[in-house]
């Protein structure tokens, strides 16, 4: 079996429980001078009849000096190896080699958001419970000396546990259907320690290091690392996390709910299907209402699939809420999604934009497939005074504004914004992503587009498994794109086209080129248009809040109501797991968070740069059977201080008596 890897900063460590044992460090000096007044008991004084005998005791002098420095070496080792037994080191690789006292706090942050909820590849044990597992054993043996403080991404509230075992209460650390936000939990930390004045602190950190978690591109990590420089107590990490292999999994998710718009007595029910695998052997996908049932058999070919099905708008009439499943897998938190019979708001676009001329197109791409409604165009410094209420969709054309918050605002509720490059582009940033150097493609030769993400997102394969025409985009002119942010699509030379960041709950998208004939034929609409209506599908989850919400994102009023769960007999709440829930006439769909499904993951050593010069150590479990974090190493020191006792009495035994010769006349 694999060992985990233990890696970061301050790599050799040890701690101690009792570190003012090794106050008695001095006495490793104690044999050394009993062994010195012990020679000068015994001076030597000259006698003429022993002089003959010095020549013949002179060749095994030598050998008598060492025997003697042995002794006393060995004397000074058990001493010392007394003294760390009563200290009681800890050791293992989480918490190395290096001397340190107890920490006065350990704040554990623990991801229970969906993705943890994934088994370990082989096992029967989920991340969330293997990190427990391993953290309990840890906190335990400091039990005595530090304050054990939890803080997790569903109640985000730190609570100080009586004894480590609290971390296996269910109460406390069961499963949940949130997303996590580590930024915003580290700003808690940081806080709850500077109100409390808590002196060395450590803060354990459990997670599998999920990109839409972390963001790793949000300009709070730098404030985060400023804050904690500044704190006059000393701040150490330990991030726990795990291997990139993952066992199969499939994930079901709600798309889109939409009238048909030739009959008006159906409803078109599309659900998005991922796998981590593609595998050609069917499963089935089981759609229920509280009045029906059906079964239907789908293979998953390739990472993704958008599978529709039709339900009939009486029977929906009879039944308000509805459910669609999958069998379960590697984890069973993202293979069921909810929906009520309310059909979505509208979803409806603003086009903020200094040329008139070059916004003609975009509005009309963000055309509203309900009420056909064009998208709204603006000027930049109308912005600041357009309503947002019913807008899924920002299409930015315009200089990157200096003052981010309503935007940032927009984002964090689930919105969705598109920044395309303008005469008047700056250098400003977003997130850590800015405009750079215009680019012209030669006469001859235009600006390829070589690959582009067809699995999912606004370029990803339609409906009937065709691609998006990227690959014949005549584009003429480009702005490049500097930043951190993933890339959806790139230029044969590497360079991005599209570019997506997550903040909050919502997504923010660079494209290098305009719809405009000097820049590209993006005018054409074979890649623009899908590519604006779906980002405007996406962008109605920010509308339809009333009915369908995310776990996690209860409003404070629904948050005093009393709720009952209607697809289950178990006892869930409403603020953690993802079902449908009434409370007197108001009813609820809730769902793990879309953020959830994003499988990218933050390389350990990435997660360890965004804490800049803070000490960082890291593990990455790779079996559930390895090793715990670290243990008591007392026998240790215990059996080398025996060794060393035996080896010191053997060497000051007296040497054996020589034979006698036979005497010869």
């Amino acid at each position: 079996m694999n060992a985990p890897e233990w890696r970061g900063r301050d790599a050799f460590e040890m701690t101690f429980l009792q570190p003012f044992i090794l106050l008695g460090l001095p006495l490793l000096l104690l044999p050394v001078i009993i062994h010195l007044i012990n020679r000068l008991r015994h001076r030597p004084q000259p006698w003429a009849a022993m002089m003959f005998l010095i020549a013949a005791t002179r060749s095994s002098t030598s050998q008598a000096k060492l025997r003697q420095w042995l002794v006393l070496l060995f004397r000074v080792l058990a001493v010392a190896a007394l003294i760390f037994f009563l200290a009681r080191p800890l050791t293992g690789g989480w918490l190395g080699w290096a001397v340190n006292r107890a920490p006065d706090v350990i704040l554990i942050v623990l991801d229970r958001s969906a993705s943890m909820e994934t088994k370990l590849p082989g096992q029967t044990i989920s991340k969330r419970e293997h990190a427990l597992k391993l953290l309990t054993e840890a906190a335990a043996e400091f039990a005595e000396n530090s304050h054990i403080v939890l803080l997790d991404n569903a109640i985000r509230e730190p609570q100080q546990l009586a004894s480590a075992k609290a971390l296996l209460q269910e109460s406390l650390t069961g499963p949940t259907d949130t997303a996590a936000d580590l930024p915003a939990l580290l700003q808690i930390a940081q806080k709850w320690l500077t109100d409390n004045q808590a002196g060395a602190s450590e803060i354990w950190i459990a997670s599998d290091l999920q990109r839409s978690n972390w963001q790793p591109d949000d300009d709070r990590w730098e404030a985060l690392v400023a804050q904690f420089e500044e704190m006059p107590q000393p701040v150490r990490f330990r991030l726990l996390t795990f291997g990139t292999e993952q066992p199969l999994n499939r994930s079901v998710s709600l798309a889109q709910m939409q009238l048909d718009s030739e009959t008006e007595a159906d409803v078109q029910l599309s659900l998005d299907l991922k796998s981590s695998e593609p595998s050609e052997k069917p499963f089935p996908v089981r759609v229920r209402t509280s009045e029906s049932e059906s079964h239907n058999d789908v293979s998953l070919r390739g990472a993704s699939l958008r599978w529709q099905h039709r339900l009939k708008l009486r029977d929906l009439a009879e039944a308000p809420w509805g459910a669609a499943s999958i069998p379960d897998d590697a984890n069973s938190r993202d293979n069921e999604v909810f929906f009520l019979n309310r059909m979505p708001d509208a979803a409806s676009a603003v086009v903020v934009s200094d040329s008139p001329e070059g916004s003609k197109f975009l509005r009309f791409a963000a055309l509203s497939s309900r009420g056909n409604r064009p998208a709204e165009v603006v000027a930049p410094a109308r912005f600041a005074e357009t309503s947002l209420s019913d807008v899924s969709l920002i299409i930015w054309q315009a200089a990157i504004p200096a003052e981010q918050g309503r935007l940032k605002s927009y984002l964090e509720e689930g919105g969705v914004v598109v920044f395309l490059p303008s005469d008047g582009t700056n250098h400003a940033s977003f997130f850590n992503t800015t405009w750079a150097g215009l680019e012209g493609a030669t006469e001859d030769s235009n600006f390829i587009v070589q690959q582009w993400n067809e699995a999912e997102g606004p370029l990803a394969r339609t409906d009937e498994g065709m691609s998006l025409p990227l690959g014949s985009l005549e584009i003429r002119k480009r702005q490049l794109i500097d930043g951190t942010s993933s890339t959806l699509a790139s230029f044969a030379d590497g360079r991005p086209l599209l570019t997506r960041g997550t903040h909050g709950r919502g997504n923010y998208f660079f494209c290098a080129t305009l719809p405009h004939r000097d820049w590209s034929n993006l005018e054409d609409g074979g890649v623009l248009v899908p590519m604006i209506q779906r980002l405007l599908e996406q962008g109605t989850r920010r509308l339809n809040r009333e009915t369908m919400i995310a776990a996690g994102e209860l409003s404070p009023i629904d948050r005093n109501r009393v709720w009952r769960s209607l697809d289950s007999t178990e006892l869930k709440n409403i603020r953690l797991h993802a079902g449908v829930y009434r409370s007197g006439d108001r009813l609820l769909a809730v769902n793990r968070s879309a953020a959830e499904d994003d499988a990218e993951l933050v390389e350990p050593s990435a997660a360890v740069k965004l804490f800049g010069d803070l000490p960082v150590q890291w593990s990455e479990q790779t079996d559930v059977d390895a090793a715990s974090l670290q243990g008591e190493a007392w026998r240790m020191f215990l059996a080398g201080m025996l060794i060393f006792l035996i080896t010191e009495s053997w060497l000051v035994l007296p040497p054996a008596p020589r034979s006698k010769e036979p005497f010869e006349s």
